[in-house]
């Protein structure tokens, strides 16, 4: 077996990612019944995130979430604003700062080739980024197999062979292999069931633990974020609304939207009292969002000077939260 193919990545606190007013819009070009017209799918994320922490990013389908990740990862450009990693603006020759930031997509099923067995899996990006040898490949791919609890006999096997749990491991596994300092968790446990949720996630804490891992951890389920983020960023329609330490904005949530999705999260204290914020209406299109603050259509507490005037994300203690008439520290609207 070759040396331990993981090492601490960074030192505790150094920043590996930071968002400069980052925005994604897209043309869209009009059609017999529509019009053309310009989808902003992302309008303005800015955000810190340092080695050993987790930003979580949190909101509905349709939030800006997902496109978030594309520009984290260099899938896609942004339309304007910057992004950097390690202190390097991200630009057209990124090869290097794309081996240290990796994804982890939310389907297990469909993110691993069904033709190749898992040590091919493994073994191609070490394969094509480094200069090992076959048999250091191999002992990598087997060492980092079992890092993320799977055998060594697993290495000849193909991925229809494994639930969905171990398929999603051999993801994480496969993310790790260029020993990257940023992995990007895409909804990496909406797809498993909860019991396995809870063992993908404890792996995912371990290594976070013993490397220094940064993770930006897109969900839309604030229960499974709630014990794992250090920092909590709610979207709405391609722009935040509500930023801060995980355990102030669950404790005192001070957007509307944020205390709606609160609302609506399970608790395990059967004791505990809890009020339901049901909102009414349906996610606005980006391509043609409200007047005035965004949430405003679906908001109990929405004023005049909501419609008119579109709020900024302002500080506010430990926090920070876009909204005119935020709820109360003590829960009370």
């Amino acid at each position: 077996m070759s040396a331990p193919v993981l090492e601490k990545v960074a030192d505790a606190g150094e920043t590996v990612v930071e968002a400069r007013d980052l925005r994604r819009y897209y043309d869209i070009s009009g059609g017999l019944f529509s019009q053309a017209g310009i989808v902003r799918a992302l309008d303005g994320v800015s955000f810190r995130l340092q080695t050993g922490r987790t930003l979580a990013v949190v909101g509905e389908s349709g939030c800006g979430k997902s496109t978030l990740a594309r520009l984290v990862t260099m899938i896609e450009k942004p339309t304007s604003g910057t992004l950097l990693i390690d202190g390097e603006p991200v630009t057209a020759s990124t090869a290097e700062l794309r081996r240290k930031i990796q994804i982890v997509f939310q389907n297990p099923y469909g993110s691993l080739n069904p033709r190749q067995k898992i040590g091919a899996i493994l073994e191609e990006p070490l394969k094509i980024n480094t200069r090992d040898t076959a048999s250091v490949r191999k002992d990598k791919a087997i060492a980092m197999m079992e890092r993320v609890g799977l055998r060594s006999e697993h290495y000849e096997r193909y991925p229809h062979m494994f639930s969905g749990g171990q398929r999603q491991r051999i993801a994480i596994a496969r993310a790790l292999m260029l020993n990257p300092k940023i992995l990007v968790l895409d909804e990496p446990v909406s797809a498993l069931d909860v019991s396995i949720q809870a063992q993908v996630l404890n792996i995912l804490m371990d290594l976070q633990e013993e490397l220094g891992l940064a993770y930006l951890f897109i969900s839309h389920d604030l229960s499974v974020v709630r014990h794992l983020a250090d920092e909590i960023m709610v979207m709405y329609l391609g722009k935040p609304v509500e930023f801060g330490p995980s355990e102030v904005v669950f404790n005192s949530p001070r957007h509307p939207y944020t205390a709606a999705l609160l609302s609506a999260t399970p608790v395990a204290d059967p004791g505990r009292e809890k009020k339901r914020i049901a909102l009414t209406g349906e996610l606005p299109s980006p391509l043609n969002p409200p007047a005035g603050c965004s949430f405003n259509p679906r908001c109990w507490k929405a004023q005049e000077k909501c419609i008119r005037e579109e709020p900024p994300l302002m500080p506010d203690g430990p926090q920070s939260h876009a909204c005119f008439f935020p709820v109360e520290r003590d829960g009370n609207e």
